[in-house]
């Protein structure tokens, strides 16, 4: 659980928990909550940059080329709508909308899966797939520029090892866990 940090950020020890808080609750130390603040304050910066970037050149949020770039990774270019919400960590109903909006735009359509009625695939389009070819090298600079080039080869592998440990902690495999694509 995060607290409040009341003491200056040069505070050498944790500061006092917010009034009225579970005095046993285990707060962030002083270090700990630098490192969250800037994680936080990074990767909200990292996805505005991304989104803009997206935006300018291709009129699209950053959401939609991700979705864009797994359906041009899959055999056929075209994904259950599930897996698609799974590789996205989306909701069903977002990527729905998300698919809906690629369809208005003519670089996704949607088919119907012939061994399950319920079932749908999303398929990239010929137009969706020029779309990314065009808009992937100003997007892999954007990337580049605001994190690879400010990082050492060192940093760039260590960043990588700790957002893996980070995303296997949070996909629980057993039956019933509450994640994004389940709902």
């Amino acid at each position: 659980m995060e607290r409040m940090n009341t003491a200056p950020t040069s505070a050498p020890h944790a500061s006092a928990p917010p009034a009225g808080a579970a005095p046993d609750a285990r707060w962030l130390t002083d270090g700990e909550q630098r490192v969250w603040r800037s994680y936080i304050e990074a990767t909200t910066l990292l996805d505005d940059h991304l989104d803009r970037q997206l935006q300018r050149d291709a009129g699209m949020p950053h959401i939609y080329y991700g979705l864009l770039v797994a359906l041009a990774e899959s055999p056929r270019r075209r994904l259950r709508m599930t897996e698609l919400a799974m590789h996205a960590k989306i909701t069903r109903s977002r990527l729905s909308h998300a698919v809906s909006r690629l369809e208005k735009n003519g670089w996704v359509h949607r088919e119907d899966c012939p061994d399950d009625k319920r079932g749908q695939f999303a398929v990239l389009t010929t137009e969706g797939l020029a779309v990314l070819e065009r808009t992937a090298p100003g997007h892999v600079a954007a990337v580049r520029g605001a994190l690879f080039e400010r990082l050492t080869p060192e940093q760039q592998k260590a960043l990588g090892e700790i957002m893996e440990i980070v995303a296997e902690g949070l996909q629980p495999s057993e039956a019933g866990a509450d994640l994004p694509w389940l709902r």
